[in-house]
């Protein structure tokens, strides 16, 4: 495995951290939203600290000055694309329905992770001349749809599934899921000047929340 996909692995695996800012939301939310919201910026505000030091190379510790290894060259000296992550997520989760919320901020991980991941192996044909590739923009493709397919279904007595069992119920809601496979895929790979992980969140959430109310799919919160 080269340097390259090795940084690229590090890089991604920053943003498993998806799975616990859902599942602290949805933990605390049980007992209030408001409560929920706070904690996610608190950690924002983390992180907002964390780049303060991140940032100015004199006073970075040894392991920030690792950590900084596994950056692309474009965030060097930059707010880092995991401030933006949590925005898009403190975002998504305030104003979508829990389910589009929570595919939208897994499709921002692991779309952009099988893209990038499979485009660095594999790819050789680059998409309209960019640096991405058919078939990291596939792979992507794939994955969002599955997230899709396993949490944007209906509901069974107001019950989100991965809330309370193991097991998927609920109809897939198929035209939801394509909406947002498809945007989050656009959207990764025209975006260039501005961070996709703000944007995809917030895009992607966005096209579902419109197909929830277009199609008269009821709405909940967790």
């Amino acid at each position: 495995m080269n340097w390259e996909l090795k940084k690229e692995l590090g890089r991604k695996a920053v943003h498993m951290t998806s799975i616990f800012i859902i599942i602290l939301y949805a933990q605390i939310s049980r007992y209030s939203t408001k409560l929920a919201l706070f904690t996610l910026t608190i950690l924002l505000v983390l992180l907002l600290e964390y780049q303060y030091f991140r940032i100015d190379a004199k006073k970075r510790p040894r392991i920030i000055k690792f950590i900084e290894k596994l950056r692309r060259e474009k965030e060097k000296g930059h707010i880092g694309g995991e401030v933006f992550f949590m925005m898009g997520a403190i975002i998504s989760l305030a104003i979508f329905d829990f389910r589009v919320a929570t595919a939208a901020i897994l499709m921002t991980t692991f779309g952009d992770m099988t893209a990038a991941l499979i485009g660095k192996r594999f790819g050789k044909c680059k998409v309209f001349g960019s640096h991405k590739t058919w078939e990291g923009t596939l792979a992507g493709l794939v994955a969002n749809v599955a997230i899709g397919w396993l949490f944007i279904r209906t509901t069974s007595d107001n019950a989100i599934w991965y809330l309370y069992g193991l097991l998927p119920y609920g109809t897939p809601v198929w035209p939801v899921i394509l909406v947002m496979a498809v945007t989050a895929t656009f959207i990764e790979v025209i975006t260039n000047r501005l961070d996709d992980n703000l944007l995809i969140p917030i895009f992607s959430g966005f096209n579902g929340q419109l197909m929830l109310i277009i199609l008269s799919v009821q709405v909940i919160p967790v």
